[in-house]
């Protein structure tokens, strides 16, 4: 099958502007019907029975106002029995694939579905959903502003809005309705996304956490972005949409909520109607791999397959003293949930006679005996690349003892700022040697083709850069100074939750009064006065 420009127009140049945080009011979708689309996109729907579901949704995308000549949807049938098949009112450019046998699940289904098509944008979307008319376009009409964007489409469900749902009856009716509210007047929505929206500005002051209403329903990306995560993990039977929305943040993913592109979801939903059981099945696949799910930080001494801060510490040229009294303060810091990288010159600890306290390399051989068997480090002989999956990355030179909650001060001081980048300053502004960054916020400024000399400079754009003095990270580094007492470090956490809770309710006032006078309707004052 060919798709009319399907491929081609991934070659054009991306636009990519600059977003800060995830506040994406810098771009101006154009009205829905009154533009002219360019980029293909690829439906993706994994299905597991339910052909009568797959009929009322196959067409509802039949009437799409988005050009056929640009759409294709692939459905997966992940081992149906008996197996699915096509039904005659569908889009012109559909197929039926089954997926392989080596796996199963939604994950494994979208990703045998998202390699059989070759569009510019991937859709996935849920095999039981009645789309309206707009649901496409709404969602396409942001990716052909910015190439980063992650766009959601809004979930309703409704049983009187379902009963009697005919696939030609559903095709007549979303073919009629010009918008989502007429073809799903009263149908009901997830209510904790919906404040989560109300609470953000529709997530354009969610900061890091925007990813966190992140559902697989019907969302949508540039394949680019898309494959550069890795696509959805295979291996995850529930919970694999919220996985993937972490991964895609973490790469600079900008999320935007498209309230006109609609869909009813036919039933509710295992994960609302059953949200206690779903969430605890969920729970360990995803604590292992998000480390900003649930609340593993709570839990001394565990170790996660993705940790929540990576640290690398430059050894090379440096006394054993040195290094040991830095990583060791940070192993025994209060949070646990930490990788350290030790990079060195380990070439140099070789078998065979050595001359002991006299050998050139004695400061390398005791490091690598050292720490051999800490399963939190780990030996590199070059500096590694950012691990993607990890939230922080924190560079250190050793020599400096840092205080047991300098980890905690630093990563809670990056999501209170929103920084994407931490230093400390000691006396007369004085650079430490230590910098604290936001993986998500590099990871924007690499996709903007930034290169590494002025990488800082756009992170102070696109995220913000926050500097902290010495004290609050790191212990005394003259003989005589105190180290400040247990009390006063109490009272510092007490005063950041403090300028946290009163931040939060300035930003909202803030966002309240730029909505009024940017003509967005006074309704959203009075909202903010009623609570």
């Amino acid at each position: 099958m060919t798709l009319v420009q399907a491929g081609p127009v991934r070659s054009r140049s991306a636009p990519r502007p600059l977003i800060r945080r995830n506040d994406y009011s810098v771009l101006e979708p154009p009205a829905l019907g009154e533009w002219e689309p360019e980029l293909s996109v690829g439906v993706v729907v994994p299905a597991y029975g339910g052909q009568e579901g797959l009929d009322l949704t196959l067409a509802s995308l039949a009437a799409q106002s988005y050009p056929g000549g640009l759409m294709e949807v692939v459905v997966v049938d992940d081992g149906s029995d008996p197996p699915l098949r096509l039904p005659p009112i569908r889009p012109e450019h559909t197929r039926l694939l089954v997926a392989s046998e080596k796996g199963w699940g939604p994950g494994h289904a979208v990703a045998a579905g998202v390699a059989a098509c070759s569009t510019s944008v991937v859709l996935r979307l849920d095999a039981d959903m009645v789309v309206g008319r707009r649901h496409v376009e709404a969602q396409m009409r942001w990716h052909h502003l910015a190439d980063y964007l992650v766009v959601m489409g809004r979930v309703v469900f409704g049983e009187e809005q379902a009963r009697g749902f005919t696939p030609a009856g559903v095709h007549e009716h979303v073919s009629r309705a010009e918008t989502g509210e007429h073809l799903f007047p009263g149908a009901g929505g997830m209510e904790w996304v919906a404040e989560i929206l109300e609470g953000t500005d529709d997530l354009r002051s969610a900061g890091h956490r925007a990813w966190e209403v992140f559902t697989g329903a019907t969302a949508s990306t540039r394949r680019e972005l898309f494959e550069a995560v890795g696509g959805m993990s295979p291996d995850l039977v529930l919970g694999e949409d919220s996985e993937l929305g972490y991964r895609l943040s973490q790469r600079g993913a900008v999320f935007v909520p498209e309230h006109e592109s609609v869909g009813l979801h036919l039933g509710v939903p295992t994960t609302e109607r059953r949200g206690e059981e779903a969430a605890r099945y969920g729970r360990p696949f995803l604590e292992n791999r998000v480390p900003r799910k649930y609340t593993r930080r709570r839990i001394p001494g565990r170790t996660w397959q993705v940790p929540f801060v990576d640290v690398v510490v430059d050894t090379v040229g440096r006394t054993f003293d040195d290094v040991v009294e830095t990583v060791d303060a940070l192993l025994a810091g209060d949070v646990a949930d930490i990788r350290v990288t030790l990079v060195g010159e380990w070439w140099r600890v070789t078998p065979g006679r050595y001359a002991t306290i006299d050998d050139p390399a004695v400061d390398v051989r005791l490091l690598h005996e050292n720490y051999r068997c800490e399963p939190r480090t780990r030996f590199a002989e070059t500096e590694p690349e950012p691990d993607p999956d990890v939230p922080f990355r924190l560079l250190l030179s050793p020599g400096t003892r840092q205080r047991r909650c300098a980890v905690r001060v630093l990563t809670g001081t990056a999501d209170r700022e929103g920084a994407g980048l931490v230093r400390s300053v000691g006396a007369g502004g004085r650079a430490e040697p230590l910098r604290l960054e936001r993986t998500a916020a590099f990871a924007r400024a690499r996709h903007l083709g930034v290169d590494m000399a002025g990488r800082d400079a756009a992170v102070a754009r696109l995220w913000g850069v926050h500097v902290l003095d010495h004290a609050e990270v790191l212990t005394a580094s003259k003989k005589g100074e105190e180290v400040p007492p247990k009390e006063w470090h109490k009272k510092m956490c007490k005063a950041e939750r403090d300028a946290t809770r009163w931040r939060t309710e300035v930003e909202r006032w803030e966002r309240r009064i730029r909505a009024l006078t940017q003509g967005r309707g006074a309704w959203l004052l009075l909202g903010g006065l009623r609570r």
